[in-house]
């Protein structure tokens, strides 16, 4: 990324989600297996040495140029306005500091960054909770970027735990294979037809559901305006991610369609837990799709700035709108049907130019009327549907940060207007699902038992298939 004289465009993206509209932020969560003991003067060390150098974003502010269009502008970094270390009562026991950092998180979810500033911020929390010895969080505004290139920043500054000198790996993604280009035309003509009727409905229907329809109001969604501005909590869930894998493998799907299945029949539980009604409303989930021509792992951050990189910084990602499945009349409804039709709506959907007709229409809509319409066309996109699903890839190996071993790994998106929002992290070997949802609109607890009930249930199901 070429800066000159410290002034350069912000995407459309960065404008989007930093405008009067949307304020939507990011928080990385590392829980450590050792008490926090970065003084003041180690952590100004480690951010001026570690953290700013990743990306000159890090170190600039938004401004508006004469043409409503906003740029990024480097300034001079008060790293001590970027550090916070909260007080707590001392002498408390560990679940007492739970809801301690629960309020915390609570709290600093719902305080906007300052526009005269970098978009960052990091805490330090230093009381043992149930889960860790201490907490560490990364807030940043998603202006600055996506959950991948958050992450890539973030995982430049960790370490492998066992042995530094060594680099960290990550999952491998397997891709389908194309078949042989020798296919007849006369299977391409009918693919071709496919291709075009997916992606006029499916941008028809993105189209509908950014401006007149939305779902039905139900327990995961109350459809009230500002729901981003009011208190959450978080609902945090760990699975095995090889149980995960064997799900995978017995039904012949991806991990993002074994864990989609599991939110979508743990939520449609929720839902008939609260209301039996409800468990047959219209409710669509958003997945989030990276647009980038992924390879492996993770890239250099030195790669992600290249000019023409294939695995870009910023903000790469797209909606796909994925109806949620409904319960059955009859009671032997087959659980794994949910997983299923995952697959199918999503293989679908990534099969359509539906994503690339939105982003167009974005763009028309930003040059016509400004990033602040788009904007809004994005808010009433989120607004109308019930929740979102995200997801990046952790480390497969333990990782560190200054000496410190994190033994829990996780993050959150908030500033979306939807009573429930769902990240997803692999670390090690386990899955961190982490739902964000209002506070006294959702119950966490039964939301939490209804998602791990589902994983039960899915596994149990697949199980009984015969080899």
């Amino acid at each position: 990324m070429e800066v000159k004289e410290g002034l350069w465009p912000a995407s459309p993206s960065a404008q989007y989600y930093n405008s009067s509209v949307l304020s939507v932020s990011i928080m990385g969560v590392m829980e450590t297996e050792v008490p926090i003991t970065i003084n003041h003067a180690r952590a100004m060390l480690l951010l001026k040495d570690v953290f700013l150098p990743i990306n000159p974003r890090f170190s600039s502010i938004m401004v508006m140029d004469g043409k409503g269009e906003k740029q990024w502008k480097r300034v001079e970094v008060k790293l001590e306005e970027h550090v916070n270390v909260p007080i707590f009562p001392t002498g408390l026991s560990p679940t007492s500091y739970d809801e301690y950092l629960e309020d915390y998180i609570s709290r600093i979810s719902m305080e906007h960054f300052s526009q005269n500033k970098p978009l960052w911020e990091i805490h330090l929390v230093k009381y043992p909770t149930s889960n860790a010895a201490g907490t560490i969080i990364f807030k940043l505004h998603h202006a600055l970027g996506d959950g991948y290139s958050l992450m890539g920043a973030l995982l430049s500054c960790l370490q492998r735990a066992d042995n530094p000198s060594v680099p960290l790996t990550f999952p491998s993604r397997q891709h389908t294979l194309s078949k042989s280009n020798r296919e007849s035309s006369c299977r391409r003509v009918p693919k071709l037809f496919s291709l075009i009727f997916n992606s006029v409905s499916d941008f028809g229907f993105c189209f509908l559901k950014s401006t007149l329809v939305e779902d039905d109001r139900t327990p995961i969604r109350s459809g009230i305006e500002g729901v981003e501005h009011r208190p959450i909590m978080i609902s945090k869930m760990i699975f095995s991610l090889d149980t995960i894998k064997h799900i995978k493998a017995k039904l012949g799907v991806t991990i993002n369609d074994v864990i989609t299945g599991i939110i979508f029949l743990g939520t449609r539980l929720y839902m008939q837990e609260i209301n039996y009604k409800s468990s047959k409303s219209h409710s669509t989930a958003l997945v989030l799709l990276n647009t980038r021509i992924m390879s492996g792992a993770y890239k250099s951050i030195e790669e992600m700035l290249e000019p023409k990189s294939k695995v870009p910084w910023g903000n790469r990602f797209s909606f796909l709108h994925v109806p949620m499945p409904k319960f059955k009349d009859h009671k032997s409804a087959n659980p794994l049907e949910f997983v299923w039709a995952a697959n199918k709506i999503i293989k679908k959907k990534k099969s359509s130019l539906g994503v690339y007709l939105t982003s167009k229409l974005l763009d028309i809509v930003k040059k016509l009327k400004g990033p602040e319409a788009a904007a809004k066309l994005i808010h009433g996109t989120i607004r109308k549907s019930s929740l979102s699903i995200s997801n990046v890839i952790g480390p497969l190996e333990q990782v560190s940060l200054d000496n410190h071993p994190i033994k829990g790994l996780y993050y959150v998106v908030f500033g979306i207007p939807q009573n429930l929002v769902i990240s997803m992290v692999s670390y090690m070997e386990s899955l961190t699902v982490s739902a964000v949802i209002e506070k006294g609109f959702l119950d966490p607890q039964k939301f939490k038992s209804c998602v791990e009930n589902a994983f039960e249930i899915i596994l149990k199901a697949a199980d009984e298939i015969p080899v």
